[in-house]
């Protein structure tokens, strides 16, 4: 099966050998015949320097690549959705080879170069969590989904920021060979086969800093400061010294979110932290968070972040087996 990477300078090195790794485990399996042959394919000549420095050798430029890719990936960089012009001919040779191909996609935010070639257009994707909200705005007729680690749509597959191109890679050697063949690769690499939950997990959804004085930064402070306590609209409005009908609209314009969504993040951010610091029953996290019961911090973790807060637990800790199975138990009750 031949398989194409598209890597350019400011690469990064993981989007591109996060992938390489899952699919040479997988050759090391496969008979001569069926393996996956790796071509790195660069916008020009001669090697690639990756963001982290790195150089890598790149097989040949897009202009000398005659042939045709069975699966063709377009790696990620930090920079990759500032760049607002490409050749016309490489956004033409890159529609060409994507639509003849039997599967194509992207890598983290790898997905900015499809859009540029439009091959977003109608499309269900995703890209990093950082970058979602300028894929939105560059690529309109996309349809983002923020949250998942990875996308199919058709023949087109996308992924969250990198590490995830691991979890794309895997969904893609089990389409062709199975799952157990994708579990033999997961043990040896020693990632997760498939991960719950979504991005959210990772990303750090609220930040500002202590000393700024916009409406979002009080509020935030101040439900900081009352945790434990059940917060109205009303009191929030009092702490920053306004009316109830001026809090909730210059707060959602401002945060984009209504304050009870703004108060939910808080508190789940902070149970995420005693999950992940605390052997806490999880009575006393949902308690000392806010949160009306254990079950009221369930239902907040599963539309939030696709998961629970005994799973978050153990995969962000590694709780001993005792913390597990109180936790099991008050999953179930």
């Amino acid at each position: 099966m031949k398989l194409v990477i598209v890597v350019f300078d400011g690469v990064q090195a993981l989007d591109i050998a996060g992938p390489m790794d899952v699919f040479a485990e997988a050759n090391n399996y496969l008979a001569p015949h069926q393996q996956y042959e790796i071509t790195l394919v660069g916008l020009h000549a001669g090697n690639v320097r990756c963001a982290n420095g790195m150089e890598l050798k790149v097989d040949t430029d897009y202009l000398h690549y005659d042939g045709q890719p069975d699966l063709l990936l377009v790696a990620g960089g930090p920079r990759l959705p500032e760049v607002q012009a490409y050749a016309p001919r490489f956004l033409e040779w890159l529609g060409a080879k994507a639509m003849l191909s039997q599967r194509f996609g992207s890598v983290c935010n790898g997905a900015f170069t499809l859009g540029h070639a439009g091959l977003l257009n109608g499309k269900e994707v995703t890209a990093h969590w950082h970058d979602v909200d300028r894929l939105v705005a560059q690529f309109p007729r996309a349809r983002v989904r923020p949250d998942k680690i990875f996308v199919r749509d058709g023949k087109l597959f996308t992924s969250a920021g990198v590490a995830a191109g691991m979890d794309l890679c895997l969904a893609l050697v089990t389409e062709d060979w199975g799952h157990e063949m994708a579990l033999r690769i997961a043990k040896r690499l020693i990632v997760y086969i498939r991960r719950d939950g979504g991005q959210s997990q990772y990303s750090p959804y609220l930040a500002v800093g202590p000393k700024e004085e916009t409406i979002v930064a009080k509020v935030l402070r101040h439900v900081t400061d009352h945790i434990d306590e059940q917060l109205s609209i009303d009191q929030l409005a009092d702490a920053v010294g306004v009316s109830r009908r001026t809090f909730s609209r210059v707060f959602a314009k401002h945060a984009n979110m209504t304050p009870s969504a703004f108060v939910d993040q808080v508190r789940l951010e902070f149970c995420r932290k005693l999950l992940e610091e605390t052997d806490l029953p999880l009575k006393t996290v949902a308690f000392r968070c806010g949160f009306h019961s254990a079950s009221h911090m369930r239902t907040i973790f599963a539309k939030r972040l696709d998961t629970s807060p005994r799973e978050y637990r153990a995969r962000f800790k590694g709780a001993q087996p005792a913390a597990q199975a109180h936790d099991a138990a008050l999953e179930l009750a």
